[in-house]
This record gives C-alpha cells, sequence and structure tokens, in this order.
C-alpha cells in the first residue's frame, strides 16, 4: 500500500467523518511527512523515531497557546491511534496557508514577529519541559563553535565569527523564570505571503527556558537590517540580544550544514536552507556594536 492510500484508509478507519476530503502531499518536513487534507486541515505522519513524542507534545500544549497568538499556528484537531496498519501516532491539524519562507523569504515580518513572540514568551507552568540544548544558554548547545564552524562556513567569515562568539560566550545567563519558547524558528517553519509574516509551523520542540533562542529569528527570519527595528518591537536587555545573536549564529550554520547535505543528495538534506543561512549569517555577522 502507498503511503496516500495509507493515510486515506487511516483516516477511514479512525475518523471517518474526515476521510472523504482531498488529500494531497505536501513537500517538505523533517521529522514528519505532511498531507493537506481538505482545504482547512492537515495530515502530520511521522518519519523519524523522535516525530511521535513532539506530536503529543504539540496536542497536549497547542490547543492552549494557539488562541492568544496573533499569527496562524497549525492547531491539533485530532489524533491518529498507532494501529497494526501504522504503529505510531498521528496527527490531524488546521492547515497554515502560504509559502515555507526558505522557499518565499519574509521581507516584512518585524512587527508581526514582535508581536507574535511577545504574546508567547510569557512564564511558562512548571509542568513544561526545559530544555538546555535548545532553551538555554547558546554556549551550552556546542563543545566547540571554532571548530564546528571551520567545517561550515566560508573561511573569509571566521573572523567575524568568532568575534561575535566571543562577546556570545561573555554574556551573563538568563536569571528569570522559564517562558515558552517555539524552539525552533527558521525559514522552513514559517510561511509567507507575498513578502509578509504569515504563520508559524512545527511545535514541535516546544519547551520553556531563555526567550534568545526565539529572538534568533530577529536574523534567521527577517531581511537585512531588520534586527534593531525588531528589538525596537520587542525590548531586551543587552544580555539577552547577545544570546540572541550567538543562538542565531548556531541557527544559520545548521541551515548551511544541512543546505550542503541536500546539494550532495545526502539524506535528510534540503537545499533550499543553504541560501537562507548564507543570508542569516551574513547578518549576524555584520559589523558588531
Amino acid at each position: 500500500m502507498d503511503e496516500k492510500a495509507l493515510v486515506r484508509t487511516l483516516l477511514e478507519e479512525q475518523h471517518p467523518d474526515l476521510s472523504g476530503l482531498a488529500l494531497r502531499e505536501v513537500e517538505g518536513g523533517w521529522d514528519n511527512r505532511m498531507w493537506r487534507l481538505g482545504e482547512d486541515l492537515a495530515v502530520r505522519m511521522p518519519r523519524s523515531p523522535r516525530a511521535p513524542e513532539l506530536l503529543r507534545a504539540e496536542h497536549r500544549w497547542l490547543p492552549d497557546l494557539a488562541p492568544r497568538l496573533p499569527l496562524p499556528v497549525p492547531v491539533p484537531m485530532r489524533l491518529g491511534a498507532p494501529s497494526a496498519r501504522f504503529p505510531h501516532l498521528w496527527s490531524v491539524t488546521t492547515w497554515v496557508s502560504g509559502h515555507p519562507a526558505d522557499l518565499a523569504p519574509v521581507t516584512r515580518g518585524t512587527r508581526a514577529l514582535a508581536a507574535f513572540l511577545t504574546e508567547l514568551h510569557r512564564t511558562a507552568p512548571e509542568e513544561v519541559p526545559l530544555n538546555p540544548l535548545r532553551g538555554g544558554h547558546p554556549r551550552e548547545a556546542v563543545e566547540d563553535l571554532e571548530e564546528y564552524a571551520r567545517g561550515i562556513a566560508d573561511p573569509a567569515h571566521m573572523d567575524g565569527i568568532l568575534e561575535v562568539w566571543q562577546a556570545v560566550a561573555d554574556a551573563p545567563a538568563w536569571h528569570l523564570p522559564p517562558v515558552w519558547l517555539h524552539a525552533d524558528l527558521h525559514p522552513a517553519n514559517v510561511v509567507s505571503r507575498e513578502g509578509d509574516l504569515a504563520g508559524v509551523l512545527d511545535f514541535g520542540e516546544l519547551c520553556a527556558g531563555d526567550p534568545a533562542t526565539d529572538l534568533a529569528a530577529a536574523w534567521v527570519l527577517l531581511p537585512d537590517g531588520s534586527a534593531d527595528a525588531f528589538f525596537a518591537e520587542y525590548p531586551a536587555d543587552e544580555a539577552t540580544v547577545l544570546r540572541a545573536r550567538g543562538w542565531a549564529l548556531l541557527r544559520s550554520l545548521v541551515l548551511i550544514q544541512i543546505g550542503r547535505a541536500g546539494d550532495q543528495g545526502l539524506p535528510g538534506g534540503k537545499p533550499t536552507w543553504k541560501p537562507a543561512g548564507e543570508k542569516a549569517l551574513s547578518r549576524v555577522i555584520a559589523p558588531f556594536p
């Protein structure tokens, strides 16, 4: 049975009221393969070992968060149970219209992103998990930044990378209560419409921690020269801005690495991520204030 037929059969067995809707495969996805269901819904089918738990976390928390967020997000509507046909949990969510920003970059979104993160970054309940590798200090996420960067970045950029990283490494850690985090904001996880930031996708990494990890989006998602305007809309202290820049540096390098793997035809590679990462890196290492 091909995958489309499998999805249709699972819907017929577990959610028959949805089984008659049109089903179209959507390109992309990392942990999950996605299918558009009718005009307003999507089916997400795990394809990595960790994907079912990420879907479960979204189903637990996102319906409570979504009503106060000022941008559309994929709200979980149904869970599919593991079965003999498909041994993993799967999900039906609302559909968020737009084009992934690795294909159609955001050219206008400073205020929209600042408003979104202002609403998201409220103190998280104690039961929301912490994730130091995504919501801690960026210096905790990589053992040797210089060694990692030299394997990815253009050698001409290394001085700028190391200058930024030194300032980041010296920045104090977040000392206030952990806040809600998306924790995976990069161009493939947001959508644009005619250049406007139009929605935020994939909350599987949802956790609590330092807002700096999300504030990295000021460099990773927004066009050149937008960071100052963003932080005028989302006031943050100097240390938080530095940590955000550090997370933006790391995220840019990851995008380039995954994009390069795509250029080489390697599994998991995403060719469109390389130019997005290179543009983000150029913004991050622009002359440091």
